[in-house]
């Protein structure tokens, strides 16, 4: 049967959405794209919530499937490490990785939705449909009730399938969640953390004020401020903060004058580049940061979730649109094997996918306990500087738990979360019961760590075999 005269409903034009339908359009459907929100590329939306993105390799093959990769390449700044600020002011760069071509990217989310929008817009195969908000979805027929937020009437749209990457909040999922008719698993975990988004200006010259090549982060124990750069020369901020609780908390940061001593206090060479802090402190909103994980993704042949509305995470490993992109990556490929039957692409799909983006998740929240404390510990900046030495030594050889997440797309998320934790593990014990020494030749000290992390990997192994 062909398929390619069948209509793809979207629930969501953002990063997810825009790219799945510039790809369906690709294969030949039709695709409505429609979205709860003002078009972006016209509309000033979002204000203080778009914690800059960190672009890398799993995003970049889903520029590459839709032939826009080097059109992206324009919008980003590359990243090569982490900058650590300590109390004093004092900085050094732990780099991502010891190989030269393996950086991180510093990309707007308002910049590359436009760009796929702009995209999305050529298409002739691609109607486009914003504020519309989704009010209720018939997971059976496949029809989907939207509110036309300008005239306040309800529009009915149908599609052959409907595809919700409506995000955290989505209205398909919640549809899934309250039908009777079958088993579905949801659990929504949040921080006690949340998020405010701040900024650096550019220099009078049109220039950064601070290294631009890099990802700077203020470890503070339970605390954090990270900084990420932008083409206009500005930074965006994003500090990092406890609901309640210790002396300084979202909730007891009031006025200007305890902000500003907060940051005194904390932040105190952050601050000489803030102009505008307590400004944007009070006009930008605290956001949350939650995990959301469910399954299954699809019912009756008609409908998948796909990402944040199948898997939100926390944005601590810079993951969550590389993750969503990998999505529409893997879903095209299980397109290629199973297309004209949705019943089992959907279902091939959540199977094959379900794993990699739980070990996400979970590999998101241990990065958030790095990034806040660990980073500053010497003990973590030991193992750094080893990995990063293997790195650079014996490029063939080793890649660090964070190389192999983040550059290395062809490995699993799953399976690099087993072989990173078990490297990690191996190394910091090594290091923390003295049996490191540096004096020796790197590739000694390299076997001895591969040597202990298949020591540890056999012994989860067996672990799991027995539970």
């Amino acid at each position: 049967m062909t398929t390619k005269n069948q209509t793809i409903l979207i629930i969501g034009a953002g990063l997810c959405g825009s790219l799945l339908a510039i790809r369906m359009a690709q294969r030949g459907y039709h695709v409505q794209l429609i979205e709860k929100r003002p078009d972006l590329r016209k509309h000033d939306i979002g204000a203080g919530r778009s914690i800059n993105l960190a672009f890398s390799d799993r995003g970049m093959k889903g520029m590459k499937l839709v032939g826009l990769e080097e059109k992206v390449k324009q919008l980003c700044i590359p990243m090569y490490g982490r900058m650590i600020h300590d109390l004093e002011g004092n900085t050094f760069l732990s780099r991502y990785s010891g190989r030269e071509k393996e950086y991180i990217n510093s990309i707007s989310r308002t910049g590359l939705n436009g760009l796929l929008l702009d995209e999305a817009e050529t298409m002739d195969n691609i109607t486009m449909i914003f504020n519309h908000s989704c009010k209720k979805v018939n997971l059976e027929e496949g029809t989907v009730v939207f509110i036309d937020e300008e005239n306040q009437r309800e529009v009915l749209l149908k599609g052959d399938v409907v595809i919700g990457t409506d995000g955290a909040g989505s209205v398909l999922r919640q549809s899934m969640y309250l039908n009777k008719k079958f088993l579905f698993s949801f659990s929504q975990n949040f921080l006690t953390h949340g998020y405010k988004e701040l900024s650096f200006p550019p220099a009078t010259d049109g220039g950064f004020l601070t290294e631009k090549g890099a990802l700077h982060i203020w470890p503070r124990g339970e605390n954090m401020l990270i900084a990420l750069p932008n083409l206009d020369g500005s930074f965006t901020v994003t500090l990092f903060l406890a609901w309640d609780g210790g002396e300084y908390n979202f909730n007891n940061l009031t006025t200007p004058e305890r902000v500003t001593e907060y940051f005194e206090k904390f932040y105190p060479d952050a601050l000489q580049l803030m102009p505008h802090l307590a400004t944007e402190f009070f006009e930008n909103p605290t956001g949350a940061l939650g995990t959301v994980k469910c399954y299954p993704w699809s019912s009756y042949g008609k409908t998948l979730l796909m990402g944040d509305a199948a898997h939100a995470i926390v944005p601590f490993y810079g993951q969550g649109m590389n993750a969503s992109f990998e999505d529409v990556v893997v879903f095209d490929e299980i397109l290629n094997k199973h297309e004209g039957d949705w019943q089992k692409v959907f279902t091939e799909y959540e199977k094959v996918r379900k794993k990699d983006t739980d070990a996400i998740a979970d590999l998101a929240l241990d990065n958030f306990h790095e990034m806040k404390s660990h980073t500053a510990s010497a003990l973590f900046q030991e193992k750094r500087k080893l990995e990063t030495a293997f790195e650079k030594e014996f490029p063939m050889e080793y890649s660090s738990k964070y190389s192999l997440v983040t550059f290395n797309e062809e490995i699993p998320y799953a399976e690099a979360m087993r072989r990173g934790r078990a490297q990690d593990k191996a190394i910091l014990n090594l290091l923390a019961n003295g049996k490191i020494n540096l004096d020796e030749p790197l590739s000694n000290t390299l076997t001895l760590v591969k040597r202990e992390t298949e020591r540890i990997l056999i012994d989860e192994s067996i672990t799991n075999q027995l539970l």
